[in-house]
């Protein structure tokens, strides 16, 4: 049973969101190994938006389901996943370079950042995770991951969370009948957003969220930052409809 968190004020009267959800793209400044990640590895492994009518051909095969993580952070839930599915098509979103240079550096060696064999079925997409989204036929995803996102706690900022009611809509365009949308975060006000957004949308089931990780949920750093901080997780699984 989850905690009883605060109400947030009505979201119907959330603004709708920018064009783009997020802030910086650079922290600090990144050292050469991690340039090289970006000039040269990371083109071999963008998701090429032209081709998002048909995503199951962007893979080295063609995938058994084809899953979207909005926001990987440092990297280690997407690898976790992949290398825990392995015939599944995984498309990994996320705009702060220095957190693509961090999953980079775990693909290929120093000095083979233009030559050494990536993921097959790993593709990376470097912009708004809402462009591929709009771009994907209806109905063509099987699992999205929003793993403790930005909170943008201060109330002239809810119209960047990514859990609006107008991207809400543009999820469940995406995902298949019966496929699942797990979110995960520990900011009070960003879990009460959640859940009062959730309630109003009738596209998923939306149960009540849990307090431990379930089973098949891979841990990330900023979770394990949140427990040492002393603040609570929620975990919520959403199901298409």
């Amino acid at each position: 049973m989850a905690r009883a968190i605060a109400s947030q004020p009505d979201t119907a009267d959330v603004k709708p969101p920018p064009e783009r959800l997020y802030g910086r793209q650079r922290g600090h400044p990144l050292r050469p190994r991690q340039e090289r990640l970006l000039e040269e590895t990371l083109p071999r492994l963008r998701f090429p938006l032209e081709q998002a009518a048909d995503p199951a051909a962007v893979f080295g095969h063609r995938p058994e389901q084809i899953w979207l993580e909005v926001g990987f952070g440092g990297g280690e839930h997407v690898l976790a996943q992949t290398r825990a599915h392995p015939d599944v098509g995984y498309i990994a979103s996320e705009v702060f370079h220095n957190g693509l240079c961090s999953l980079l550096t775990h693909l290929v060696p120093m000095e083979q950042e233009a030559t050494a064999p990536l993921p097959e079925m790993l593709r990376l997409w470097d912009d708004d995770a809402r462009l591929v989204l709009r771009a994907l036929p209806q109905a063509s995803l099987d699992r999205l991951f929003l793993m403790f996102p930005d909170p943008w706690p201060k109330a002239r900022h809810a119209k960047r969370r990514f859990v609006h009611p107008q991207n809400v809509a543009l999820v469940a365009h995406a995902l298949k009948p019966g496929a699942v949308w797990r979110v995960a975060s520990d900011d009070p006000t960003y879990q009460a957003w959640v859940n009062d957004v959730m309630a109003e949308q009738t596209s998923f089931d939306a149960p009540p969220p849990v307090m431990q990780r379930p089973e098949g949920w891979f841990p990330t750093r900023y979770e394990a930052k949140a427990i040492a901080a002393g603040r609570q997780p929620l975990y919520w699984t959403f199901t298409r409809r």
